[in-house]
């Protein structure tokens, strides 16, 4: 009740205001005021979609250059996937001791029982064990089953017992 009251008085003072205003001046504000609409719509409605229209326009053709790229990927990677897997190189004793040396990772012993390899290490670091375990499992499938480490006196340096499987499935990856 009250809002309906507060613009019945709000029209009552514009009403006074527009009458005690001359004929030229009543022009003049009507004038001003449709000025003002026009830039406003023009402001809010109109320069937003004309600027986005061009924004879009120039960014186009670099859109269709990506999809195209992102299609030529997709097709790439869709005929990698049909391809089989290729498998690594089996696991052997002379295999794991030379990817060591390169790490320089002496090892105390190594064997082999099978498709499993058992590997122990000590006072080698830490990140170079890991450096190294992780090359295999990413060029070799070689995964680690079970392994123990024990810190030494020395930041970082660690003895390291490890038992190692080479996944050799065609699902595997």
């Amino acid at each position: 009740m009250k809002a309906m009251q507060s613009i019945g008085q709000f029209k009552e003072r514009l009403a006074v205001y527009w009458l005690a205003r001359t004929e030229q001046e009543r022009k003049y504000l009507t004038v001003g005021g449709g000025v003002v609409f026009a830039a406003l719509t023009y402001m809010i409605f109109i320069d937003p979609a004309l600027t986005g229209r061009a924004e879009l326009r120039q960014k186009l053709p670099e859109m269709r250059q990506q999809a195209a790229e992102l299609q030529a990927m997709a097709l790439e990677a869709s005929q990698l996937a049909s391809r089989p897997v290729p498998q690594p190189s089996p696991m052997t004793r002379e295999s794991l001791s030379a990817s060591l040396a390169t790490r320089s990772i002496v090892p105390q012993s190594l064997s082999m029982t099978g498709e499993f390899a058992k590997l122990q290490v000590s006072n080698v670091s830490f990140a170079n064990l890991v450096m190294w375990l992780d090359a295999q499992r990413r060029e070799n499938r070689i995964a680690v089953q079970d392994m123990t480490v024990t810190a030494q006196g020395a930041p970082g340096q660690v003895d390291a017992s490890v038992t190692l499987q080479q996944a050799t499935g065609a699902g595997t990856r």
